[in-house]
């Protein structure tokens, strides 16, 4: 398996700009083609430039409902009944945007594994969830899937407003003087915040329990309950604390998540490092900011700028 730095002077080894745009455009799609054959699946990569990027506006880098344009036309002609092996890398984005392509991606394919290269968070952990089972390495990572919400020019957990006005509560019916404390504070919110980040909070933590249910704990004859366990440890921001707090493979597991590990299979492990290795190098080297790539060399890129 070459590494970052070997596939870089690989690249940077080529004579002239043509043989580069050839390397960028068939690296990591030759990769996704030995993935393919060694697992006789169909293979699908879809990768963000967030780590590449930073500097980039938040909707061009996360995971919007335009990605299922893309995946659309990725999957056009594939043959459904290989099941579906979907590399992942994003640090999330829009959990409506998961929902319709996981709807999509499971009315194609009865069997999804999702890999995990690196991060694959939020959304993207949500994703992961619906598989039916989740390829990961020692250094790859889940995250929290507890919904954020704008909120004066940032983004704060749905927990941290709920837990807000819960203490909020608390003291107020402890000391009633602490309402003119609380008073700035919670008018700057307003009662429909708290509505709408307990909403959110439900509504992602049911439906990837629903969806744990349904595909990854199905042979079980007490699925439903662990589908429920687990999307509440996955969803509870108070234990994890930070929204991009890692969730390794060895916490996974402690959820009854299905996991194997990437290096059980060196040659997959290579081709996977390989496609992700030579997709950070075309992020640094263009303009592209999201891609989706597939094992038949169908492309869909979105670029910044």
């Amino acid at each position: 398996m070459p590494a970052w730095n070997e596939l870089l002077t690989e690249f940077e080894g080529l004579a002239d700009d043509p043989s580069k745009v050839v390397w960028l455009d068939q690296r990591p799609v030759n990769a996704l083609k030995a993935i393919a054959t060694a697992r006789n699946r169909n293979v699908i990569f879809y990768a963000s430039a967030w780590l590449q990027k930073p500097g980039a506006s938040a909707m061009l880098l996360q995971l919007t409902h335009e990605e299922l344009n893309g995946f659309m036309s990725v999957m056009h002609g594939m043959d459904w009944s290989r099941g579906l092996t979907l590399l992942l890398h994003t640090p999330g984005g829009v959990t409506n945007a998961a929902e319709t392509i996981v709807a999509y991606l499971r009315s194609k394919f009865t069997d999804i594994e999702v890999i995990v290269p690196t991060f694959a968070m939020s959304a993207g952990t949500m994703i992961s969830l619906a598989a039916d089972r989740i390829v990961m390495g020692r250094q790859s990572q889940l995250g929290p899937i507890d919904p954020q919400i704008p909120l004066g020019g940032r983004t704060v957990s749905a927990r941290a407003i709920v837990d807000q006005f819960d203490l909020a509560r608390t003291e107020i019916l402890l000391n009633t003087t602490a309402a003119h404390l609380w008073a700035p504070v919670l008018q700057s919110a307003g009662p429909s915040l708290l509505q709408e980040a307990v909403n959110a909070l439900g509504y992602g933590e049911s439906m990837v329990a629903k969806w744990l249910e349904q595909y990854m704990f199905k042979s079980s004859t007490d699925a439903a309950n662990l589908g429920a366990a687990a999307a509440k440890h996955f969803n509870d921001a108070a234990t994890h604390k930070s929204h991009g707090r890692r969730i390794d493979r060895d916490e996974a597991r402690r959820q009854q998540i299905v996991v194997d590990d990437l290096e059980s299979d060196q040659s997959l492990q290579d081709a996977v490092l390989t496609a992700y290795h030579a997709t950070t190098i075309l992020f640094e080297k263009t303009l592209s900011a999201k891609v989706i790539f597939s094992d038949s060399g169908r492309r869909w890129v979105k670029n910044a700028g």
